[in-house]
């Protein structure tokens, strides 16, 4: 495994195991597996409903707790200084644990403000060992960043070879804030494991597409946290130190960016308004 370390000197790994849409059936299950494989990032979020189940797995798994690095966030609904502190406490007990090594904030909507006082204040008592955002665009970003008093390490957003964040990227390394990838093999999406160039450069290197975007994650320093459920496919996605992309495949990858979401705009006024409504409390 290789690492990344944030602006505070705090280590991460650069592969670590998404849950999104992982139901608490087969979390518990899902996630033993993962550490097995090696995975010692973990990401959820209390949206995600299966906070419990993950921490159930960290029990079973009986690896030191020091050794894995569990992520999960704040939602809209929590939003607010004193929401936020509350369901803070809520995720703890879910997880299991006594504290959050990565907490974000993770919609740009709602009392983020607050919500990032609340963060800031978790991180300086030494409840969370690096606190971030999720899905923050540049401007809103940048405009946090010179509103707070500890800048965010983490700003997790979609990446991957069909939206490649040029513009975010490059306001992140500014602000040496760190950007984790969600959905790094597009969710699937545009056919991406039949992708003629992705599957010419996995036959040059006679591994499979989603090494090959993975690697290229991690040649650009990007933090990538694919998700999934079979096994096969968990141990694949982690063995990828031992080869590298040359310089024509970093550059055939780095033209297939079509410069916009095909999985969700951000910038759209339904978007806000679906992700405000969406309750996961009463």
């Amino acid at each position: 495994m290789e690492y990344i370390r944030l602006s505070n000197q705090f280590e991460i790994p650069i592969l670590g195991y998404g849950t999104l849409q992982i139901n608490s059936k087969i979390a518990e299950s899902c996630v033993i597996n993962a550490l097995k494989q090696g995975y010692r990032l973990i990401e959820t979020a209390a949206s995600y409903f299966n906070e419990k189940e993950i921490g159930n797995a960290l029990i079973k798994s009986k690896i030191d707790r020091k050794k894995v690095i569990i992520c999960t966030k704040v939602w809209i609904q929590d939003s607010g200084y004193k929401n936020t502190l509350n369901a803070f406490r809520k995720s703890l007990e879910r997880l299991q644990t006594d504290y959050i090594d990565i907490y974000l904030i993770h919609q740009p909507y709602g009392d983020y403000y607050g919500s990032w006082r609340a963060m800031e204040e978790l991180y300086k008592q030494g409840k969370v060992r690096a606190i971030g955002v999720c899905n923050f665009s540049a401007e809103r970003f940048v405009d946090l960043c010179e509103n707070c008093t500890i800048s965010p390490m983490i700003n997790q957003v979609e990446f991957h070879p069909f939206f490649q964040q040029s513009q975010l990227l490059n306001v992140l390394k500014k602000y040496d804030c760190c950007l984790q990838a969600w959905g790094p093999l597009a969710e699937g999406q545009k056919d991406i494991f039949e992708n003629p160039i992705l599957k010419s450069i996995a036959n040059k290197h006679d591994k499979s597409v989603a090494q090959i975007v993975l690697r290229w994650h991690v040649q650009n320093n990007i933090v990538a946290i694919p998700k999934t459920v079979d096994n096969h496919r968990m141990e694949e996605n982690i063995n990828v130190w031992d080869f590298k992309l040359d310089k024509e495949d970093m550059k055939r990858i780095g033209e297939m960016d079509i410069g916009h979401s095909e999985i969700i705009d951000f910038q759209s006024y339904k978007t806000a308004k679906w992700l405000n409504k969406f309750k996961i409390h009463d």
